[in-house]
């Protein structure tokens, strides 16, 4: 039976969700995607930018925005990891006359770094970009939630995550303890897993980048 993959970065690696066609389902983490993208899947959706241009925006993102919100972290590229320091690659963008990249996106450059190593052109076929708060926000009817640190959005986010199979979502999270997973980590692989099993829309998608990359983001 064929598996849905959906994975999401947290400190000290990644989280992987699944889900079959007779909802059986589980997670996994490791701290490097190879081991997770080998499990047997149909399709794999993965919360980190897929297509990396060298300066500007990505469409796929400003689009998803619009919809969503800050959500969505603007200034992904492709060399932001060869930098030593944000200051300094924000320095040499601003002498490009470029944007600068955003501190949630220089925390993430290893894994920017990692998704890209591993991802071609032949393996989009079955592994894409998707963003959890734009897949909540299409399984709650195109409808934006309450915060996802809030009380009231964790609940709004887990219940359609219930609603999709992943029923066993509430005790996954008292079984993360001491992996080092945070919760909207877990939460987040669930969304995208969802995405791999049931999406068929997508923003963007009509740019290549350098790589011959699509830049698209799925839900």
């Amino acid at each position: 039976m064929p598996n849905y993959l959906g994975l999401d970065g947290f400190r000290f690696g990644w989280v992987a969700a699944w889900i079959d066609e007779r909802g059986d389902h589980g997670f996994d983490y490791s701290p490097g995607l190879t081991r997770l993208l080998a499990m047997p899947h149909a399709r794999a959706m993965i919360d980190m930018p897929i297509g990396l241009p060298t300066e500007g925006y990505r469409a796929c993102d400003k689009l998803a925005r619009k919809l969503i919100g800050p959500a969505v972290f603007l200034g992904a590229r492709r060399d932001l990891w060869t930098f030593c320091c944000m200051a300094t690659a924000n320095e040499e963008y601003w002498k490009r006359g470029d944007k600068g990249a955003s501190s949630q996106l220089w925390n993430i450059r290893e894994k920017l770094k990692e998704i890209d190593d591993f991802i071609t052109p032949e393996r989009q076929a079955t592994i894409g970009e998707a963003h959890p708060e734009l897949v909540f926000w299409n399984l709650a009817g195109q409808v934006r939630l309450e915060p996802k640190t809030s009380p009231r959005g964790r609940e709004q986010r887990i219940a359609l995550l219930r609603d999709r199979g992943f029923t066993k979502i509430e005790r996954w999270l008292t079984l993360r303890h001491g992996t080092g997973i945070g919760r909207d980590d877990l939460i987040d692989a669930c969304a995208c897993a969802v995405a791999a099993r049931d999406s068929t829309q997508r923003v963007g998608g009509g740019d290549l980048d350098p790589r011959g990359l699509r830049m698209e983001i799925n839900y």
